[in-house]
């Protein structure tokens, strides 16, 4: 088990156009964790098919050349993945699901450390309102 924690798997990806209109409705918590924001809300089993769902967004408007946004988006992916262990525990201990959007706030691309340090405070963050 420990090994299939640490891939990223295709149902973790938020992906259902329900889900994500859902998540950018009305019953959902956010917070900055400059240079990310994160939207997240609590779900039943018929939307997420795993215990947390991700999907990350980096603005056209911030950045025009794919190259960098997916840059971005792969500095997000990957701490998310060496740090999603953080919150699947709670998540399993509690029986409880959760989608999940990462958005990217500002114009410029951070280190790989830096976005790694904001997205565990990001998760340990839910953790504690969980």
């Amino acid at each position: 088990m420990e090994e299939k924690r640490e891939k990223l798997l295709k149902s973790e990806r938020l992906d259902s156009k329900k889900a994500i209109e859902m998540l950018f409705g009305s019953r959902n918590s956010s917070f900055p964790a400059y240079p990310i924001r994160v939207v997240y809300m609590q779900v039943g089993s018929t939307l997420s098919k795993d215990y947390a769902s991700i999907l990350i967004s980096v603005p056209k408007k911030k950045f025009k050349r794919a190259v960098k946004r997916n840059l971005i988006k792969r500095q997000i992916r990957e701490a998310y993945r060496k740090n999603k262990h953080i919150l699947i525990d709670k998540l399993v201990e509690k029986d409880k699901k959760l989608i999940m959007a990462f958005i990217w706030l500002d114009t410029s691309i951070y280190a790989t450390s830096v976005v790694e340090e904001r997205v565990k405070k990001i998760l340990l963050h839910i953790v504690d309102t969980l």
